[in-house]
C-alpha cells in the first residue's frame, strides 16, 4: 500500500457491511489511500481476516463486529470508531440486502428486514457520524444505493423503495450539512457480482435474477469502491453529489 503518499493520509473511515462485497474492497482501496478504516459488519471472521490483510501492507484496521440494525450498535460503531482511530472522516453506509420477489405472498419481514438495514441502520448511522463531522466542519458521507433507486421492475418494488428513500435521504442530508463542510455523495450500482442475490427468499425470483446475471459480465466490487475513492479525494470545493454506474452491457 502506498499509504506514506496516499490522498488520505490521517483520515478515518468507517465502512459498513465490510466482510465482503463493495464493503471489503472500499475499506482495502481506502486503506490503500491511508485512511484508517474500521471494519463494521457481523461476520468477525471475516473482518478479521480483511484486517491482518490491511496490516500487512502496511494500513491500519480496526475490527468492529456488530450490527448496525441495531440503534444501539450503530451508536456504539461510531464511538468506537472515534475512539480507537481518533476520528471519523468518511462514512461509507455500504450495508443492505435486496430481497426481491413480487408484493403478492411476500413475507412481510422482509420488507421490515430491508427497511432496517437499507434505511434505518445508514440513517441511524448518519446521525452519530455527524456528531463527529459537524463539529469539526469536515467530513464525508457516501451512501451506497443501487439503479433500482431510479426505477422498479415486478419484483423490486420493496427493494427499491428502500433505495428511493436512501436517494431522497442523501439529497436532503447534502442540502442541510453543506454549510458545515461536510460532503454527501450517493453511488447507484447496476449489477455487481457479489454475495448480495445469496438472500433473496423467493426461489423463483431468485433463479430468474441469476439467470439475467449469467447473460452479462457484472461490475466488481473493486469497481464501485474505485467509485467511492474518486469521490472522496475530490478537492474540498468539489462534491460529487451522485455516481451512476453501471455494467457495459446491462440495459
Amino acid at each position: 500500500m502506498t499509504q506514506h503518499t496516499g490522498k488520505l493520509n490521517g483520515k478515518v473511515a468507517l465502512i459498513t457491511g465490510a466482510s465482503s462485497g463493495i464493503g471489503a474492497a472500499t475499506a482495502l482501496a481506502l486503506a490503500q489511500e491511508g485512511a484508517a478504516v474500521a471494519l463494521v459488519a457481523r461476520r468477525q471472521d471475516r473482518l478479521e481476516e480483511l484486517a491482518k490483510t490491511i496490516t500487512a501492507a502496511g494500513g491500519k484496521a480496526e475490527v468492529i463486529a456488530l450490527d448496525i440494525a441495531d440503534p444501539a450498535q450503530a451508536q456504539e460503531a461510531a464511538a468506537r470508531t472515534v475512539s480507537t482511530l481518533g476520528g471519523l472522516d468518511i462514512l461509507v453506509n455500504n450495508a443492505g440486502i435486496m430481497l426481491l420477489g413480487p408484493v403478492a405472498g411476500a413475507d412481510p419481514s422482509d420488507f421490515s428486514r430491508m427497511l432496517d438495514i437499507n434505511v434505518l441502520a445508514l440513517m441511524n448511522l448518519t446521525h452519530e457520524a455527524l456528531k463527529t463531522m459537524t463539529p469539526q466542519k469536515s467530513g464525508h458521507i457516501v451512501n451506497i444505493s443501487s439503479v433500482s433507486g431510479r426505477g422498479a421492475g415486478p419484483t423490486s418494488a420493496g427493494y427499491s423503495a428502500t433505495k428511493w428513500a436512501v436517494g431522497g435521504f442523501s439529497e436532503g442530508l447534502r442540502q442541510e450539512v453543506r454549510q458545515s463542510n461536510v460532503r454527501v455523495t450517493v453511488i447507484e450500482p447496476g449489477v455487481v457480482a457479489t454475495e448480495l442475490t445469496d438472500h433473496i427468499t423467493h426461489t423463483e425470483t431468485k433463479t430468474s435474477y441469476e439467470g439475467r446475471i449469467a447473460t452479462m459480465t457484472p461490475l466488481e466490487a473493486e469497481d464501485i469502491a474505485a467509485a467511492v475513492v474518486y469521490a472522496v479525494t475530490q478537492p474540498l470545493r468539489v462534491n460529487v453529489n451522485e455516481i451512476l454506474i453501471r455494467p457495459l452491457d446491462q440495459g
